[in-house]
């Protein structure tokens, strides 16, 4: 089915409706996207993919386009990410089901849902209260039982649970947080956009070696909402 000529299902229709949806949306944009990105072949990563339903966690004015190939706006300013960015954040992470990991900004709870089917706990943060509860709603009432959402202030991490196997952050600070560094088991990875407010950051893969220290990887420029304080 073409995605920019799908029209909203009936009500009978929805789960398979959206099946397709996401099953085109795994193929076409994650597995063999056709434009030059690099192709997702961490098999668990795509299984996740579509086993996670999108349309679940974005606002329902925009369930119709949950698997269209880009960000979708899930209020107070804020977006859920571009499918493929979901998916290749997971896969850089290097996710293992004995591993816990940390979640840096929640938003809608889709990553930590996608993240659940990969990962022993998961432990996520979001500072935009109502985001944060929401999540948790969504993702309680939805069975991701492994997934804890906190509240709170991202860039400090979340020091009693650490520490952590993997770190994902969701949203794009003008530099590496160290409370996430000190928070990073040795041999762990953290996914991170930095860059500034408003312009194009880089993907990085931050790998802690034996002696502390941090092995820095540039992945590719990408585009997030900027990681806001408690006290922006």
């Amino acid at each position: 089915m073409n995605e920019s000529n799908a029209q909203e299902p009936t009500t009978f229709q929805n789960d398979k409706w959206y099946a397709q949806q996401r099953a085109a949306m795994v193929l076409d944009q994650i597995e063999r996207p056709s434009d030059g990105r690099t192709a997702i072949t961490n098999k668990k990563v795509l299984a996740a993919m579509y086993e996670v339903p999108r349309h679940w966690f974005v606002p329902k004015e925009y369930a119709h386009a949950a698997y269209h190939d880009g960000p979708l706006p899930i209020g107070h300013g804020q977006t859920i990410s571009q499918p493929y960015i979901v998916a290749i954040m997971t896969e850089l992470l290097h996710p293992q089901l004995t591993h816990t990991v940390l979640e840096v900004g929640t938003g809608s709870g889709y990553q930590a849902a996608v993240l659940s089917q990969l990962v022993q706990q998961i432990y996520t943060i979001e500072i935009v209260a109502p985001l944060g509860e929401e999540a948790a709603q969504t993702l309680s009432e939805r069975g991701y039982d492994n997934v804890e959402v906190r509240v709170g202030d991202g860039y400090l991490g979340w020091q009693e649970q650490a520490p952590f196997d993997g770190i994902i952050v969701t949203a794009a600070p003008d530099h590496i947080p160290q409370p996430l560094i000190d928070q990073l088991r040795t041999g762990g990875r953290m996914v991170i956009p930095v860059g500034p407010s408003g312009g194009i950051q880089e993907l990085l893969v931050l790998t802690k070696q034996k002696d502390g220290s941090i092995r820095e990887t540039e992945m590719m420029a990408v585009r997030f909402v900027p990681l806001t304080r408690d006290n922006d």
